[in-house]
């Protein structure tokens, strides 16, 4: 039997009106008088009667709603008890700036929703990432691009991110108050692995403007990027939120330099047919209603 039934016998008996439970329910009041009828032939005894214009339980329908209360409140009780210690697993392919510098708070909040769930993050490059998502091999990914990274998945768009461009306190070009792309044209850079996004984007800007790529260091880490900087080795691009904090502390210089082909969105990817799961739908909510605040 439908527990809907059981609520609805439940509102009847409460209100003491077929019309009054319709109404608190947002049902028609042939639906609530279906839904009786149907329990009436279940349990083969009548469950209301009438006395003037006064609705009332019968001797079957009273013992019967005791039980049906105990049956709806531990109904609602087993899923209080099972959403909160939900178990399974939630698998997050990302890219290793967004792995290091923004998700752990929001990894930590998720292990304080769902104690029982087991997180599985995986760096990835991005090509690969999208690829994964499209499989089901990721529940969910995230990564920085231009807005929508791809036509074929469900892109959600959290904010921007600025890209910017890094160098020792020392550089000369730390110490303008403006700088040009010309400026570029002796600066020698560390860059990211080939097929990095914003490291395509920076190349083919300055390509576009006939400047050449000079590379002194070509790194996989960002870590290892921000130390070389730091020891005088070149420029790097880097996302804001992988040098926000070494850039607060006064570790390194953010060089006075913008342009509107230099742009990213932090944006989450999911599969068009995605089972949205409990903790699915808490990590995204997490993440977007965070940066609305």
């Amino acid at each position: 039997m439908d527990l809907t039934y059981f609520r609805t016998f439940r509102e009847v008996a409460r209100r003491k009106s077929f019309t009054r439970a319709a109404e608190e329910l947002g049902y028609a009041q042939s639906s609530i008088t279906m839904q009786i009828q149907k329990l009436e032939r279940e349990y083969n005894v009548p469950l209301f009667e009438r006395y003037g214009r006064e609705l009332r339980l019968t001797v079957p329908g009273e013992s019967l709603l005791k039980l049906v209360v105990q049956m709806l409140d531990l109904y609602d009780q087993s899923k209080e008890m099972i959403a909160s210690q939900v178990s399974g697993t939630l698998t997050i392919g990302t890219i290793n700036s967004l792995a290091a510098y923004y998700l752990p708070p929001y990894l930590h909040q998720m292990k304080q929703l769902y104690p029982g769930l087991n997180i599985q993050l995986y760096p990835d490059s991005e090509s690969s990432l999208m690829s994964k998502v499209k499989d089901g091999d990721y529940d969910i990914g995230l990564l920085l691009d231009r807005y929508p990274a791809n036509n074929q998945l469900t892109c959600t768009k959290v904010r921007e991110e600025p890209l910017v461009l890094i160098a020792p306190l020392s550089h000369t070009l730390s110490q303008q108050t403006a700088v040009e792309l010309g400026d570029f044209h002796e600066a020698e850079f560390i860059v990211t692995e080939e097929g990095c996004i914003y490291r395509g984007m920076f190349e083919q800007l300055l390509k576009d403007h006939a400047i050449p790529l000079r590379i002194g260091f070509e790194l996989g880490n960002l870590e290892t990027i921000k130390q070389c900087v730091m020891n005088g080795l070149g420029i790097a691009l880097l996302p804001h939120i992988a040098v926000q904090s070494e850039l607060s502390a006064g570790k390194l210089a953010q060089l006075p330099f913008s342009h509107a082909d230099l742009r990213m969105d932090l944006q989450l990817l999911l599969h068009p047919k995605k089972w949205m799961s409990q903790p699915l739908q808490s990590f995204i909510q997490l993440l977007t209603s965070e940066e609305q605040d």
